[in-house]
C-alpha cells in the first residue's frame, strides 16, 4: 500500500515509468491517479476492468441504493455510459456498493478496489460510500473521454478525510441567487468531497430568509434601489412601483434545500448577523436599532455602523427568529457572525449605555461578548452551538463556542489556546472575491490576485500550535462574499477550479500534497467540469501574449506564459484554433503585423483555457488598457464593474477609489501627437469611515470635471486636459475627443487623474491610446 508520505512521489514515479505500477498500459496507468482530492493510500494492481453500458450496479441497502442511483445517473450525464442498478441485492453485478464494517475511525472514510472480476465500493457510514462513489465516478472519468467504454486499472484505495469541516461560504445577503443555482453548487460541493455549506443570509444590504412571525424583514429587508444613475429611480408606467432589486428564500425552498443538501451529505449552517451588519433589519423594525431616522436597505458596501440594540425586546426578536432558524436547519452549528460590529452608535446611545449601566458592563467590546454569550446560552438550550467570526474573542466567549478565523490566522491561534474549536477561513487567501490572476477577462473583485497555487499551498494548522491545540482546528472553508459577484456565474468563475485546491487541502493527508503532481491532475478536472456544465474560470491557464518592437518596421517580438507556466502551450498566426499539433512555443519569436495570433496551453491534448485572436500590429504597442497600467498609490484598489446597461456586458474598470490615477511607465512617446481615452464613470457606494476624508478630488475647471495627463510623473502642469462633458451623461464608456501632446523624444513615464468636482462618481480610465 502506497501511504500518505510516499503518495506524491510514488505517482510522479508511475507516471514517467520509474515505478512497476502493474497496469495495462502507460494511460491507464495516468488515468488511475486522476484523483482530486488525493486519497489517504492506493495500490495499483495488475489488470483491469472496462465499463460498458448495461453493466449492472448492486446495493443491498436502500441507503446504499440511493448512492448506487445517484452513481449511475452521474455516470451516465458525464460519461455517457449507461449501467442498471439490480433490485436483487443477491445479484451479481460489476459495481458493488456496500455498508459494513471499515476499520477506520471516520464515518467519511470507505475503501474501494478495482479487479478484473467488477468494483466494490465498501464503508461504514452512507457518508464514506457516497465519497467511495464520487472517487469511482472520478476514476470512470479519469482519461477525459465524453464518452464511451471506461477502462479503470485495478487497484485498492482507503481513504478517509483529514478534516471534518471542509466547507464553502455563499454570501447571498449582497446579491440573491435563485434556489436551482443552490441546488447546483451543493452538488458540485459533494463532488470535491466538501460537506459544509455556510450560507450567510442576512447584511446590510438584505435579508434572504422568510421568518414568518416578522414578515416585515422580507417585506422590506430583502429589497433594495441599488446605487449608479442608470437604475430605475421613476415608478414603472405600468405598475406605478419603483422597480426594486432582490430576493428571498421562502421557509418552504429553504426546507428543499436543506433536504437537497442533506442528499448530498453537506450540512448547511446558517449565518444570522449580529449585533453588527444589522442595517436591512433595522430598516425593517426600526425599533431593533439605537434611536434616529430608519434607515434604508443598504446599497452602498463596505462596513456599516447599524448595530441591533441590547433590549429585551430586542433579545426577544433575535430569539424568535433564531427558533424559526433552527426549525429550518438540522445542522449543530448556527452562525451568529459577530464581525465589524463599530460601536459608535452604541456609545452614543443613551438607551444602550443605561443597559450597560444596568448589566454592569465595563465597555462596548465588552458588552458585545455580553451578547454574544446571552445567545449562546438560548442556542445551548435548543441543542446548537454558536460560532462566529473571530471578533467574538474579543469580549470574551463562552466555552462550547466555535471561532472561525478571517482577519488572518491570530483569532485561530488565540482560539485553539483557549480551548475553542476554529475553523480557518482567512482573508485574503481563502477570499474569493480576490481575483484569480491579472488577465483582462477577470471579472470584478479585488485585484489583489489569489492564486490556485496560493490557496494550494494554504496549511490550515498553524504551525505556532501545539500538537494539543492542532487538533481543535476543524478544518477550512472557502468564502464568497459576493459584492462583487452581482450574477451566480461570478461565484462559478471565481470559485472553479479553486475549490479544487480546497477540497485537497482539508480532505487529503498534508503529506500527500504535491502542488506539481496536482497540476498534473487538474486538466481532467476541468474536463471534468465541462461535462457537469460548470463554467470555470481558466485565466490561471490562458496563455498571455506580450509584444515588443521587432528588428524591422513591419515585425514584431512576441512572448508567451501564463500563470502556472503549465502546460505546452501551442500557436498560430494565422487565424486558426491551436490544436496540440499546432508549432509549440519555445521561446520569443517574430512576427509580421497583420498575422493574427491564437495561442492555448495543452496538457497532452486536452486544452487548458479558450484564447482569444489578436491581431498584431503596432496598435499593440501604442496602446494599454487599465489591467496594463500601474496604480499611482493603491490605497484601496477594486476591480468595478459599470452600472450600466441594466442587462447585458458591462465594462469592468480597476481603480483606486481612494485617489483615482494611473500610470503607463516607461511609455515610448517618441512619435506620439495625440492622445484618446476611453472612460467611464462608477457610483460611489462605499462605507469606508473617516477613509472618505482622503479621497483625493483635483481641482476640477469645469461641472463635470477634466482628465488630466502629465508627462514624467504626477506633479507639475498638465500636458494634455481631456474635459469630461461628454461623459458626463453617457450611461457607458465614452471614448474622449483626443487631445494633442507637445513633441518628446524617448520613453516617459505618463501620469492620469482626473479632476472632479465630487467623490461620485467615480471616474476610471478603460484604455489610453497614443496616435501618430
Amino acid at each position: 500500500m502506497i501511504a500518505a508520505p510516499h503518495y506524491a512521489a510514488f505517482a510522479a514515479a508511475c507516471l514517467a515509468g520509474l515505478a512497476a505500477c502493474s497496469s495495462p498500459d502507460s494511460a491507464t496507468r495516468q488515468a488511475a491517479l486522476q484523483l482530486i482530492p488525493a486519497p489517504a493510500s492506493f495500490e495499483l494492481r495488475k489488470g483491469g476492468i472496462t465499463l460498458t453500458n448495461g453493466m449492472r450496479v448492486t446495493a443491498a441497502d436502500a441507503r446504499a441504493r440511493d448512492i448506487a442511483r445517484y452513481l449511475i445517473e452521474l455516470i451516465a450525464r458525464t460519461r455517457g455510459l449507461t449501467l442498471e442498478l439490480a433490485e436483487d441485492p443477491r445479484a451479481a453485478g460489476s459495481i458493488r456498493l456496500a455498508l459494513g464494517n471499515l476499520p477506520v475511525e471516520s464515518p467519511e472514510g470507505y475503501r474501494l478496489t478495482v479487479t478484473p472480476d467488477g468494483i466494490d465500493v465498501i464503508a461504514g457510514d452512507p457518508r464514506g460510500l457516497f465519497y467511495g462513489a464520487v472517487s469511482l465516478w472520478q476514476l470512470i472519468t479519469a482519461d477525459g473521454a465524453e464518452r464511451g467504454p471506461a477502462t479503470i486499472a485495478a487497484l485498492d484505495i482507503s481513504d478517509a478525510p483529514r478534516f471534518a469541516w471542509r466547507g464553502f461560504m455563499l454570501d447571498s445577503a449582497r446579491h440573491y441567487q435563485p434556489p436551482a443555482f443552490i441546488r447546483d453548487l451543493i452538488d458540485w460541493m459533494a463532488l470535491h468531497k466538501l460537506n459544509v455549506l455556510h450560507w450567510h443570509l442576512t447584511d446590510d444590504q438584505g435579508w434572504r430568509l422568510e421568518i414568518r412571525k416578522y414578515p416585515l424583514l422580507t417585506q422590506i429587508g430583502a429589497w433594495r434601489i441599488p446605487a449608479g444613475s442608470a437604475w430605475p429611480r421613476e415608478p414603472d408606467p405600468a405598475t406605478g412601483v419603483v422597480p426594486r432589486y432582490g430576493g428571498y428564500y421562502t421557509q418552504q425552498e429553504v426546507r428543499e434545500i436543506v433536504a437537497y443538501a442533506a442528499m448530498r451529505f453537506v450540512t448547511i449552517v446558517p449565518e444570522i448577523e449580529m449585533p453588527g451588519h444589522a442595517q436591512a433589519a433595522i430598516a425593517s423594525y426600526p425599533r431593533l436599532g439605537t434611536g434616529g431616522s430608519a434607515p434604508v436597505v443598504s446599497p452602498d458596501w463596505g462596513v456599516h455602523d447599524y448595530l441591533f440594540n441590547v433590549d429585551e425586546s430586542t433579545l426577544g426578536f433575535l430569539e424568535d427568529v433564531l427558533a424559526e432558524v433552527i426549525e429550518l436547519f438540522p445542522g449543530e452549528y448556527i452562525h451568529v457572525g459577530g464581525d465589524e460590529a463599530v460601536k459608535r452608535r452604541w456609545k452614543e446611545s443613551s438607551r444602550v449605555q443605561a443597559r450597560m449601566r444596568e448589566l454592569g458592563v465595563a465597555d462596548e467590546a465588552a458588552l458585545q461578548g455580553w451578547f454574544v454569550a446571552r445567545i449562546e446560552r438560548l442556542l445551548d438550550a435548543r441543542g446548537r452551538r454558536l460560532i462566529g467570526w473571530d471578533e467574538i474573542l474579543e469580549g470574551g466567549i463562552p466555552a462550547r463556542a466555535t471561532v472561525m478565523s478571517w482577519r488572518g490566522i491570530e483569532g485561530a491561534i488565540e482560539a485553539a489556546r483557549n480551548g475553542h474549536d476554529v475553523v480557518m477561513a482567512p482573508a485574503p487567501l481563502l477570499y474569493l472575491d480576490h481575483l484569480q490572476s491579472d488577465s483582462q477577462d477577470e471579472p470584478p473583485g479585488r485585484p489583489h490576485v489569489v492564486t490556485l497555487r496560493g490557496i494550494y499551498e494554504f496549511e490550515p494548522v498553524p504551525r505556532q500550535l501545539a500538537p494539543g491545540e492542532a487538533g481543535r482546528i476543524l478544518g477550512a472553508q472557502l468564502n464568497a462574499w459576493t459584492e462583487h459577484m452581482r450574477l451566480p456565474e461570478r461565484v462559478i468563475h471565481q470559485a472553479f477550479p479553486r475549490i479544487a485546491a480546497l477540497a485537497e487541502i482539508t480532505w487529503s493527508p498534508a503529506s500527500a500534497r504535491d502542488w506539481e503532481y496536482f497540476l498534473e491532475r487538474v486538466p481532467v478536472q476541468l474536463a471534468r467540469y465541462r461535462r457537469l456544465g460548470i463554467d470555470y474560470a481558466d485565466t490561471a491557464f490562458q496563455v498571455r501574449p506580450r509584444v515588443s518592437p521587432g528588428t524591422a518596421e513591419d515585425q514584431l517580438q512576441v512572448e508567451l506564459s501564463n500563470q502556472t507556466q503549465f502546460g505546452d502551450i501551442h500557436y498560430t498566426l494565422d487565424g486558426s484554433m491551436p490544436s496540440a499539433t499546432s508549432p509549440t512555443y519555445a521561446g520569443t519569436f517574430g512576427a509580421s503585423t497583420g498575422n493574427t495570433l491564437r495561442a492555448t496551453a495543452f496538457a497532452a491534448e486536452l486544452p487548458l483555457a479558450a484564447d482569444s485572436p489578436i491581431v498584431l500590429g503596432p496598435q499593440l504597442l501604442r496602446r494599454r488598457t487599465d489591467e496594463e497600467l500601474r496604480q499611482c498609490t493603491g490605497n484601496l484598489v477594486l476591480r468595478l464593474e459599470d452600472d450600466a446597461p441594466l442587462e447585458g456586458d458591462r465594462a469592468v474598470f480597476n481603480v483606486d477609489i481612494i485617489d483615482p490615477c494611473w500610470i503607463w511607465a516607461d511609455a515610448d512617446l517618441t512619435r506620439a501627437k495625440t492622445v484618446r481615452v476611453a472612460v467611464g464613470q462608477l457610483p460611489f457606494n462605499f462605507q469606508i469611515g473617516a477613509d472618505v476624508d482622503a479621497i483625493r478630488r483635483g481641482d476640477a475647471r469645469t461641472a463635470e470635471g477634466e482628465l488630466e495627463i502629465r508627462i514624467g510623473g504626477c506633479h507639475g502642469e498638465p500636458a494634455a486636459i481631456l474635459p469630461l462633458e461628454a461623459a458626463a451623461t453617457a450611461n457607458d464608456v465614452t471614448v474622449l475627443p483626443p487631445a494633442s501632446l507637445p513633441a518628446l523624444a524617448g520613453r516617459h513615464d505618463v501620469c492620469l487623474r482626473f479632476a472632479r468636482p465630487a467623490i461620485d462618481p467615480i471616474w476610471a480610465i478603460w484604455w489610453i491610446e497614443f496616435d501618430e
